[in-house]
């Protein structure tokens, strides 16, 4: 997307700019993932069309791209509806030579047709273009998980996201929030992965009167579990290390009591994204126990003393790769020298903040990424430097993945449809 910004977050404003139907949004939202999340496939079969060295506008390419999206993927729209449409915005936004350019190829496309990825004999390029994931990515994912457990995860990636929210539960009943969306019109599951969960088709949560109340929120189910492994207790002192834009600061403060002094310290680096923190916190009717505070979390020895918090939760920044099906630009954007500096900047944060705990205390370190570099490789750095901790095993409200070997819980994409997540807990012994 355009100035670096997110997809989602690009689309949203564009779509509240123009006065579109529902079935219109849809469709617009459809194009805009549905090609960024095809590009790599869509740029090989378009490569073979264009002569070598050839100069092609961004906007024509993309014109070229999104056409050839909806010819693949989309059954329901007709070739010719296609055609004309890609060839009258050739014709408007460009000049004759531009129009020219676009008729010929995509009648060259639909006269030769397409090139067979599955016959491209390189095993990584195959699954590279078949998915539309970087080769090093498709690498490190084998690598770390095994061919057959690789190629589930790309199968899941550019399969539309569910759409999850969590209940509120410092204002209203699960049972009480359930019935409400039901009698709204949705379809209500509750979430086999988090509790105070569930999953909602039919209409988007955020059109629900009990989102508008602050009785739920829009939260997905992995992100849901590194407060889970916090173990708050009502009067706990917490510090929410990486915190914008509130959710989990929010999930945390509902486990409060602000008259038993329960307390939720929510960092941002950024003022505006603490702004965000506290209107969420309002939102959600737990403003009583939540500090929204502008910090860097690796300068918070210049702010807080030693042994202040019996709960310190480090959902840290990270690569995001465990988004991609609602981010599907962040597979293109980053490197593997982009990964290998996330990591210092994440033990950064980790040895900040662990002096700021309480003996007994449980340090929860969380990522939204898939990779070890930025997850178990980071868990193990941390311990072998702090000799004071202990790895404690995570445990989750409905006990996901009880049957696993390891105290660090990773969710992969294709585990339980759900983002891919990672978390890890550690206790201090003095």
């Amino acid at each position: 997307m355009a100035n670096g910004a997110y997809s989602n977050l690009q689309l949203e404003t564009t779509l509240e700019s123009h006065n579109l139907s529902d079935v219109d949004r849809r469709f617009v939202t459809n194009l805009v993932y549905g090609t960024i999340q095809h590009q790599l496939t869509l740029e090989y079969y378009l490569e073979g069309f264009v002569k070598p060295n050839q100069k092609v506008l961004p906007w024509v390419k993309m014109t070229l791209l999104v056409a050839l999206y909806q010819g693949l993927y989309l059954d329901r729209v007709p070739k010719r509806a296609i055609f004309n449409e890609a060839i009258q915005l050739a014709k408007d936004r460009g000049h004759e030579g531009i129009r020219r350019f676009v008729t010929g190829v995509l009648h060259a496309m639909d006269r030769q047709g397409l090139p067979d990825v599955s016959e491209i004999k390189d095993p990584v390029k195959r699954l590279s273009l078949t998915y539309s994931v970087p080769e090093w990515l498709v690498t490190a994912i084998q690598k770390q998980v095994g061919d057959e457990k690789a190629v589930s995860i790309l199968e899941t990636i550019n399969q539309p996201a569910a759409q999850s929210v969590r209940v509120n539960t410092a204002v209203a009943t699960v049972e009480e929030v359930e019935q409400s969306l039901k009698d709204q019109g949705y379809t209500v599951t509750p979430s086999v992965v988090a509790g105070n969960a569930f999953r909602l088709t039919d209409k988007a949560a955020n059109q629900s009167n009990v989102f508008e109340t602050g009785e739920l929120t829009i939260q997905d189910e992995s992100a849901m579990l590194p407060v889970e492994a916090l173990q708050v207790r009502p009067g706990d002192q917490v510090l929410d290390a990486c915190a914008a834009p509130g959710g989990k600061t929010t999930q945390i403060a509902a486990l409060l009591d602000a008259h038993s002094g329960g307390k939720v310290t929510a960092l941002d680096l950024h003022p505006k994204k603490v702004t965000l923190i506290e209107k969420n916190a309002d939102r959600m009717h737990v403003s009583d126990r939540v500090d929204a505070v502008a910090l860097d979390a690796r300068n918070i020895n210049d702010r807080f003393p030693k042994k202040e918090f019996d709960r310190i939760l480090v959902d840290a920044p990270c690569s995001g790769l465990g988004l991609i099906r609602r981010k599907p630009e962040i597979r293109y954007e980053k490197t593997p020298q982009d990964i290998q500096q996330l990591q210092k900047v994440q033990l950064g944060i980790l040895d900040a903040v662990s002096e700021k705990l309480k003996p007994n205390g449980i340090l929860v370190y969380s990522t939204c990424t898939i990779l070890d570099t930025e997850n178990a490789d980071v868990a193990a750095k941390f311990l072998e430097a702090h000799p004071d901790f202990e790895s404690v095993r995570v445990e989750t409200q409905l006990k996901v993945k009880d049957d696993r070997s390891t105290d660090t819980l990773a969710i992969y994409p294709d585990d339980f449809d759900s983002d891919g997540f990672f978390v890890s807990a550690f206790r201090k012994k003095k």
